[in-house]
Protein backbone atom coordinates (compact mmCIF):
# COMPACT_ATOMS: atom_id res chain seq x y z
CA UNK A 1 0.00 0.00 0.00
CA UNK A 2 1.34 2.99 -1.22
CA UNK A 3 1.68 6.06 1.75
CA UNK A 4 -1.05 8.76 1.19
CA UNK A 5 1.79 11.58 2.24
CA UNK A 6 5.28 11.52 1.31
CA UNK A 7 8.27 13.79 2.95
CA UNK A 8 12.42 13.40 2.34
CA UNK A 9 15.66 14.68 3.03
CA UNK A 10 17.62 15.62 -0.38
CA UNK A 11 21.80 15.95 -0.33
CA UNK A 12 24.74 14.58 -1.48
CA UNK A 13 26.37 12.43 0.13
CA UNK A 14 22.97 11.50 2.04
CA UNK A 15 23.34 8.55 3.08
CA UNK A 16 24.53 9.17 6.37
CA UNK A 17 21.50 11.16 7.08
CA UNK A 18 19.83 10.44 9.99
CA UNK A 19 16.61 12.94 9.33
CA UNK A 20 14.13 9.89 8.22
CA UNK A 21 14.95 7.68 11.96
CA UNK A 22 14.00 10.77 13.20
CA UNK A 23 10.89 11.57 11.18
CA UNK A 24 9.48 8.09 10.85
CA UNK A 25 9.72 8.00 14.80
CA UNK A 26 7.86 11.23 14.90
CA UNK A 27 4.94 10.00 12.41
CA UNK A 28 4.79 6.01 14.93
CA UNK A 29 4.07 8.58 18.07
CA UNK A 30 1.86 10.76 16.80
CA UNK A 31 0.04 7.72 15.01
CA UNK A 32 0.38 9.02 11.07
CA UNK A 33 0.61 5.75 9.66
CA UNK A 34 -0.25 6.66 6.40
CA UNK A 35 2.92 8.75 6.39
CA UNK A 36 6.07 8.19 4.77
CA UNK A 37 9.74 9.71 4.72
CA UNK A 38 12.77 8.85 2.46
CA UNK A 39 15.88 9.96 1.30
CA UNK A 40 17.54 10.86 -1.67
CA UNK A 41 21.00 11.32 -3.70
CA UNK A 42 20.20 14.71 -5.37
CA UNK A 43 22.45 17.18 -6.22
CA UNK A 44 22.51 21.02 -7.66
CA UNK A 45 22.15 19.87 -11.32
CA UNK A 46 19.35 16.99 -10.51
CA UNK A 47 17.47 19.11 -8.03
CA UNK A 48 14.98 21.04 -10.61
CA UNK A 49 14.24 17.74 -11.88
CA UNK A 50 13.52 16.23 -9.10
CA UNK A 51 11.06 18.93 -7.51
CA UNK A 52 9.04 19.07 -10.37
CA UNK A 53 8.26 15.72 -10.84
CA UNK A 54 6.60 15.96 -7.03
CA UNK A 55 2.72 15.22 -6.89
CA UNK A 56 0.25 16.10 -4.79
CA UNK A 57 0.84 13.26 -2.10
CA UNK A 58 4.23 15.51 -1.36
CA UNK A 59 3.68 17.30 1.72
CA UNK A 60 7.42 18.61 2.25
CA UNK A 61 11.14 18.18 2.11
CA UNK A 62 13.95 18.63 4.41
CA UNK A 63 17.46 19.75 2.23
CA UNK A 64 20.88 19.86 3.30
CA UNK A 65 24.15 20.45 1.70
CA UNK A 66 24.56 21.59 -1.43
CA UNK A 67 21.13 22.31 -1.58
CA UNK A 68 20.24 25.09 0.67
CA UNK A 69 20.36 27.94 -1.72
CA UNK A 70 20.08 25.80 -4.85
CA UNK A 71 16.60 25.41 -3.97
CA UNK A 72 15.46 28.94 -3.48
CA UNK A 73 14.90 29.84 -7.66
CA UNK A 74 12.32 26.98 -7.34
CA UNK A 75 9.89 28.37 -4.36
CA UNK A 76 7.02 30.34 -4.46
CA UNK A 77 8.11 32.09 -1.02
CA UNK A 78 10.67 31.72 1.44
CA UNK A 79 10.69 32.89 4.99
CA UNK A 80 12.57 35.95 7.09
CA UNK A 81 14.50 33.72 8.31
CA UNK A 82 15.81 31.65 5.77
CA UNK A 83 16.16 35.18 3.92
CA UNK A 84 18.19 36.46 6.30
CA UNK A 85 21.09 33.98 5.73
CA UNK A 86 19.59 33.07 2.31
CA UNK A 87 19.55 29.39 3.15
CA UNK A 88 16.56 26.91 3.15
CA UNK A 89 16.76 23.52 4.85
CA UNK A 90 12.75 22.94 4.86
CA UNK A 91 10.53 23.33 1.94
CA UNK A 92 6.28 22.77 2.40
CA UNK A 93 4.09 22.50 -0.39
CA UNK A 94 0.52 23.63 0.39
CA UNK A 95 -3.08 22.40 -0.51
CA UNK A 96 -2.67 24.83 -3.73
CA UNK A 97 0.23 23.99 -4.69
CA UNK A 98 2.62 26.53 -3.59
CA UNK A 99 6.42 26.00 -2.61
CA UNK A 100 7.29 27.85 0.76
CA UNK A 101 10.44 27.94 2.06
CA UNK A 102 12.07 27.88 6.08
CA UNK A 103 15.32 27.40 7.66
CA UNK A 104 14.65 25.40 11.35
CA UNK A 105 17.79 25.77 11.91
CA UNK A 106 18.46 28.97 13.27
CA UNK A 107 15.20 28.34 15.79
CA UNK A 108 16.70 25.20 15.98
CA UNK A 109 19.98 25.93 17.34
CA UNK A 110 18.62 28.17 20.07
CA UNK A 111 15.88 25.90 20.68
CA UNK A 112 19.19 23.94 21.38
CA UNK A 113 20.77 25.86 23.31
CA UNK A 114 17.93 27.37 25.89
CA UNK A 115 17.13 23.38 26.49
CA UNK A 116 20.62 23.95 28.12
CA UNK A 117 19.75 27.32 30.15
CA UNK A 118 21.66 29.27 27.41
CA UNK A 119 19.20 32.32 26.67
CA UNK A 120 21.82 35.02 26.47
CA UNK A 121 25.23 35.66 26.49
CA UNK A 122 27.36 38.81 26.57
CA UNK A 123 29.91 37.20 23.71
CA UNK A 124 30.09 34.55 21.96
CA UNK A 125 32.86 32.54 19.90
CA UNK A 126 32.20 31.08 16.14
CA UNK A 127 35.41 28.30 15.09
CA UNK A 128 34.20 28.26 11.12
CA UNK A 129 33.02 30.32 8.84
CA UNK A 130 30.51 27.98 6.40
CA UNK A 131 26.94 27.77 5.73
CA UNK A 132 26.43 26.46 9.16
CA UNK A 133 28.36 29.35 10.61
CA UNK A 134 26.33 32.41 8.92
CA UNK A 135 23.01 30.30 10.39
CA UNK A 136 24.98 29.91 13.85
CA UNK A 137 25.10 33.63 13.68
CA UNK A 138 21.76 34.81 12.96
CA UNK A 139 21.07 32.59 16.39
CA UNK A 140 23.43 34.36 17.88
CA UNK A 141 22.03 37.82 16.79
CA UNK A 142 19.04 37.07 18.60
CA UNK A 143 20.79 36.22 22.09
CA UNK A 144 24.09 37.79 22.16
CA UNK A 145 24.35 41.31 23.54
CA UNK A 146 27.60 41.87 22.71
CA UNK A 147 30.51 41.20 20.44
CA UNK A 148 30.96 37.66 18.24
CA UNK A 149 34.32 36.54 17.41
CA UNK A 150 35.04 34.15 14.14
CA UNK A 151 37.75 32.02 14.17
CA UNK A 152 38.79 31.74 10.45
CA UNK A 153 41.23 29.97 7.82
CA UNK A 154 41.51 32.92 5.07
CA UNK A 155 40.73 37.02 4.47
CA UNK A 156 37.67 35.92 2.01
CA UNK A 157 36.12 34.21 4.75
CA UNK A 158 36.87 36.85 7.42
CA UNK A 159 35.07 38.91 4.77
CA UNK A 160 32.15 37.21 4.84
CA UNK A 161 32.01 36.51 7.96
CA UNK A 162 31.76 40.21 8.52
CA UNK A 163 29.16 40.66 5.91
CA UNK A 164 27.17 38.49 7.43
CA UNK A 165 27.76 40.50 11.07
CA UNK A 166 26.54 43.68 8.97
CA UNK A 167 23.45 41.76 7.50
CA UNK A 168 22.15 40.58 10.46
CA UNK A 169 22.98 43.50 13.15
CA UNK A 170 25.81 41.65 15.23
CA UNK A 171 29.10 42.70 15.93
CA UNK A 172 31.61 40.46 14.40
CA UNK A 173 35.13 40.76 15.10
CA UNK A 174 37.64 37.70 12.86
CA UNK A 175 40.50 36.72 13.78
CA UNK A 176 42.70 34.01 12.64
CA UNK A 177 42.57 30.18 13.20
CA UNK A 178 45.53 29.76 14.37
CA UNK A 179 44.14 31.72 17.21
CA UNK A 180 41.35 29.43 17.74
CA UNK A 181 41.99 28.31 21.05
CA UNK A 182 41.41 32.19 22.40
CA UNK A 183 37.47 31.33 21.58
CA UNK A 184 37.27 29.50 24.57
CA UNK A 185 37.45 32.66 26.63
CA UNK A 186 34.27 33.04 25.75
CA UNK A 187 31.20 32.08 27.52
CA UNK A 188 29.35 30.61 24.65
CA UNK A 189 31.28 28.98 21.84
CA UNK A 190 30.57 27.82 18.43
CA UNK A 191 32.01 25.02 16.56
CA UNK A 192 31.08 24.90 12.98
CA UNK A 193 34.12 23.34 11.32
CA UNK A 194 34.23 19.58 9.96
CA UNK A 195 35.08 16.29 11.65
CA UNK A 196 38.74 16.71 13.09
CA UNK A 197 39.14 20.12 12.66
CA UNK A 198 39.03 21.29 16.34
CA UNK A 199 41.03 18.11 17.41
CA UNK A 200 44.32 19.95 17.88
CA UNK A 201 42.46 22.55 20.07
CA UNK A 202 41.51 19.81 22.59
CA UNK A 203 44.55 20.22 24.87
CA UNK A 204 43.26 23.98 24.79
CA UNK A 205 40.47 23.60 26.79
CA UNK A 206 40.84 25.59 30.07
CA UNK A 207 39.12 24.91 33.34
CA UNK A 208 35.85 25.41 34.14
CA UNK A 209 34.71 26.76 30.26
CA UNK A 210 31.63 27.96 29.44
CA UNK A 211 29.16 26.44 27.10
CA UNK A 212 30.46 24.35 24.08
CA UNK A 213 27.90 23.81 20.82
CA UNK A 214 29.22 21.75 18.62
CA UNK A 215 27.35 21.06 15.44
CA UNK A 216 28.71 17.76 14.76
CA UNK A 217 26.84 14.79 15.75
CA UNK A 218 29.36 11.59 14.07
CA UNK A 219 31.45 10.80 15.12
CA UNK A 220 30.65 11.70 18.56
CA UNK A 221 31.99 12.85 20.80
CA UNK A 222 34.22 15.32 18.97
CA UNK A 223 37.67 15.30 20.74
CA UNK A 224 36.76 19.07 21.40
CA UNK A 225 33.70 18.15 22.99
CA UNK A 226 34.94 15.17 25.30
CA UNK A 227 37.81 17.62 26.68
CA UNK A 228 35.33 20.14 27.86
CA UNK A 229 32.88 17.81 29.47
CA UNK A 230 36.06 16.95 31.57
CA UNK A 231 36.59 20.05 32.42
CA UNK A 232 33.47 20.22 33.71
CA UNK A 233 31.76 22.71 30.56
CA UNK A 234 28.27 22.06 29.04
CA UNK A 235 28.60 21.05 25.88
CA UNK A 236 25.16 20.86 23.33
CA UNK A 237 25.78 18.38 20.25
CA UNK A 238 25.17 18.21 16.43
CA UNK A 239 22.05 15.67 17.45
CA UNK A 240 20.76 18.39 19.85
CA UNK A 241 20.52 20.53 16.95
CA UNK A 242 19.21 18.00 14.07
CA UNK A 243 16.23 16.74 16.72
CA UNK A 244 15.21 20.08 17.38
CA UNK A 245 15.27 21.82 13.65
CA UNK A 246 13.58 18.06 12.47
CA UNK A 247 10.73 18.88 15.48
CA UNK A 248 10.16 22.25 13.58
CA UNK A 249 10.22 20.45 10.32
CA UNK A 250 7.80 17.72 11.33
CA UNK A 251 5.39 20.40 12.73
CA UNK A 252 5.76 22.56 9.61
CA UNK A 253 4.74 19.25 7.05
CA UNK A 254 2.48 17.29 9.28
CA UNK A 255 0.63 20.38 10.89
CA UNK A 256 0.74 18.54 14.04
CA UNK A 257 2.54 20.15 17.16
CA UNK A 258 3.75 19.75 19.50
CA UNK A 259 6.22 17.32 17.76
CA UNK A 260 7.49 14.56 19.90
CA UNK A 261 11.34 15.67 20.58
CA UNK A 262 11.98 12.76 23.51
CA UNK A 263 10.65 10.12 21.29
CA UNK A 264 12.79 11.95 18.28
CA UNK A 265 15.69 11.94 20.59
CA UNK A 266 15.98 8.32 21.61
CA UNK A 267 15.57 7.02 17.74
CA UNK A 268 18.59 9.27 17.13
CA UNK A 269 20.32 8.16 20.26
CA UNK A 270 19.51 4.59 19.03
CA UNK A 271 20.33 5.04 15.58
CA UNK A 272 24.19 6.87 16.24
CA UNK A 273 24.46 3.82 19.01
CA UNK A 274 24.44 1.42 16.29
CA UNK A 275 26.68 2.39 13.63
Amino acid sequence: MSPTRRAAVLGSPIAHSLSPVLHRAAYAELGLSGWDYSRHEVDEATLAEFVGKLGPEWAGLSLTMPLKRAIIPLLDEISDTASSVEAVNTVVFTADGRRIGDNTDIPGMLAALAERGVEQVERASILGAGATASSALAALSRICTGEVTAYVRSAARADEMRGWGERLGVAVRTAAWEDAAEAFDAPLTVATTPAGATDDLAAAVPDRPGTLFDVLYEPWPTALAAAWVDRGGAVVGGLDLLVHQAVLQVEQMTGRAPAPLAAMRRAGEAALAGR
